[in-house]
């Protein structure tokens, strides 16, 4: 009889041992696999770990904090009788998220009329110093109608302090110390190198309780929150109270990438959305404040508006981009340069406007007396023009008018607006100036698309297409045309007031 026996571990070794070549093959092999899978596991992890935050920030902080400084100012304020119920009184309204956070500020840049008496104030906040002769860097709410400053540095050594410059728009302030001795300072950083999820570290004086070390990530970039023309935000989720406005944003390398100066917050405290003007933004402002004392920025000379999706259609624009010229400043360098209304700026100087906001920033930017190439759309096609910057100098805005209703009488009605060749009558009802030109709009349909865009009894339309008209019926003619074409919208530049804007009005309401 026959015994089957199972295979068993001896069997096993009793092959390999008649197979030796295979059985080396077969190490080798396995070895070579576990190699190759440690690489991989290696270079995966790699960037991983370079990304986490590391176990302590301590050096980090011990580093640093010699360079942050406490900001404390007196002044005296002019105070009124408080406004009537349900007066604005700051920008967004008592409702505001940001009310708590700006409520020093605005208190401390109105002006009110009437009787009123001076007050003195406090004021304490956060700053860094940039340089060892003692160059301080601040928010300009921070130093707002200060009589006097003082800085307090981590050790408890307190210095007075003057003020270089200041600078409302991008809200910064550059402080100078006399120092008997060197400071500590820190270094300026590359903020259009750091990346949404990166680590970031703020060191302030929150609530004046002194040197306060908080982090956190970068949660946004570029944000808008309307508080200033240029307005390119770095939001972060480290906590950012009252007190750390003017303190430094940093890097794990630690450079300042930001300065912290707003916060998002029904409450008044931090909900974890806070906001730092970029490093990048803030140094060219810095140089000047210190050189100069005042901003030296660009100018073209131009008002903007938004592309929208109706006006790139109304353009032939493939979408909606760049900034729309409404209206050229006479005397202007966008004038001499040949910009002309209607026209939209698609690249200046070699960087692309990618929005209307991109554009205030980019000139404000660049060197007065250069002359820069403009890339700009115009009737259906790119064209390039040399424009020489200017420089910016602050004048008040022409208030707009508030027409009243006009009076009915043989007219033009296109989509929805009754239109009227301008006539000395009306030039005094509706207020306009002698030198205006076009159709006056003496009626709007209350559902049509031009009262749905803001059109309304007294504009005056200039332009329809891009080309002038004087009549109503060449609005007529030509809003014709613009639906021949198979365009759903026709462009329309618009005055008011002195201003003038284009608006896109929907045809297949007309």
């Amino acid at each position: 009889m026959t015994h089957h026996r199972p295979p068993n571990q001896f069997q096993f070794r009793a092959v390999t041992r008649a197979t030796p070549a295979i059985a080396q093959r077969t190490w080798l092999c396995g070895l070579l696999l576990l190699v190759a899978a440690a690489l991989v596991l290696a270079t995966l992890a790699r960037p991983v770990a370079a990304d986490q935050a590391p176990l302590s920030f301590a050096d980090l902080a011990e580093r640093l904090s010699p360079a942050v400084v406490n900001v404390a100012t007196t002044g005296r304020v002019q105070t009124a009788a408080p406004a009537a119920p349900g007066a604005p009184n700051r920008p967004g309204g008592p409702e505001s998220p940001f009310e708590d956070f700006f409520r020093d500020f605005f208190d401390r840049q109105q002006r009110p009329q009437g009787p009123a008496q001076r007050r003195p104030v406090q004021s304490l906040g956060s700053g860094f110093i940039i340089d060892p002769s003692g160059i301080v860097v601040t928010n300009n709410h921070v130093i707002a109608d200060a009589e006097g400053v003082t800085i307090t540095l981590s050790n408890g050594e307190t210095y007075d302090a003057k003020i270089l410059g200041a600078d409302a728009k991008t809200d910064l302030a550059v402080l100078k110390m006399e120092p008997d001795k060197p400071f500590a300072f820190v270094p300026w950083g590359d903020s259009d190198d750091s990346r949404v999820g990166d680590w970031i570290l703020a060191i302030g004086n929150p609530f004046g309780l002194g040197g306060t070390i908080t982090a956190g990530i970068i949660s946004a970039r570029a944000r808008n929150i309307n508080a200033g023309p240029y307005d390119d935000f770095i939001q972060t989720d480290a906590s950012i109270n009252r007190g750390n406005s003017g303190g430094p944003m940093f890097n794990l390398a630690g450079e300042v990438i930001g300065i912290n100066t707003a916060i998002f917050s029904p409450s008044g405290g931090s909900v974890g959305i806070g906001f730092a003007i970029p490093a990048n933004l803030a140094r060219p402002i810095i140089a000047q404040l210190t050189e100069f004392g005042r901003t030296r920025r660009g100018w073209l000379g131009v008002r903007i508006q938004t592309v929208t999706d109706e006006i790139a259609e109304g353009l032939g624009l493939d979408e909606p981009r760049g900034a729309l010229v409404a209206e050229v400043t006479p005397g202007g360098p966008a004038e001499a340069s040949g910009l002309q209304a209607g026209d939209v700026v698609l690249s200046f100087d070699g960087r692309a406007v990618e929005a209307m906001r991109n554009l205030p920033r980019i000139v404000a930017e660049t060197q007065i007396g250069k002359p820069v190439d403009v890339v700009v759309w115009r009737k259906g096609r790119e064209a390039h023009i040399s424009v020489e910057v200017g420089e910016l100098e602050e004048t008040p805005q022409l208030a707009a008018a508030d027409p009243q209703q006009g009076l009915p009488g043989q007219s033009e009605d296109v989509l929805g607006m009754t239109l009227l060749p301008l006539s000395p009558s009306l030039r005094k009802q509706f207020s306009l100036s002698d030198d205006a030109n076009g159709v006056v709009i003496t009626g709007v349909s209350g559902d049509s698309a031009a009262a749905e865009r803001g059109i309304r009894p007294g504009d005056i339309i200039v332009e329809v297409g891009q080309e002038e008209v004087r009549t109503p019926a060449e609005v007529a003619s030509k809003v014709r045309a613009i639906e021949q074409l198979g365009r759903k919208s026709a462009l329309l530049l618009v005055q008011r007031g002195g201003d003038l804007r284009f608006v896109a009005v929907r045809l297949d309401d007309g």
